[in-house]
């Protein structure tokens, strides 16, 4: 009865497990990173936008792999675009400054 409980534990245990790290990487991308979106943004809950000019430098500051990131996870928002895509106007404003 002991193995047998152990087993089920074990397997139960494997099952949550792997669901909860296949559902981690599943929604997140280069927006959701607090630290690289906060330049872009004039308040701490990042719902309004810097200006433009600001905006610019706040890009030019990131390192190519983080523009590269944020453009592939922007392309992918688009692409799948509903109601929960969070990004729409900073994914525009990359647009407007030569992103794809």
């Amino acid at each position: 009865m002991n193995i047998k409980m152990i087993c089920l534990g074990a397997m139960a245990l494997s099952m949550v497990t792997g669901s909860a790290l296949a559902g981690s990487s599943k929604g997140t991308s280069a927006l959701d990173d607090p630290a690289k979106m906060k330049p872009f943004y004039t308040d701490s809950g990042m719902k309004t936008m810097v200006s433009n000019d600001a905006f610019a430098r706040a890009w030019k500051a990131l390192t190519p792999e983080d523009q590269t990131a944020m453009r592939t996870a922007c392309a992918d928002e688009v692409k799948n675009a509903n109601p929960t895509n969070t990004h729409p106007e900073f994914c525009s404003s990359v647009k407007l400054i030569g992103g794809s």
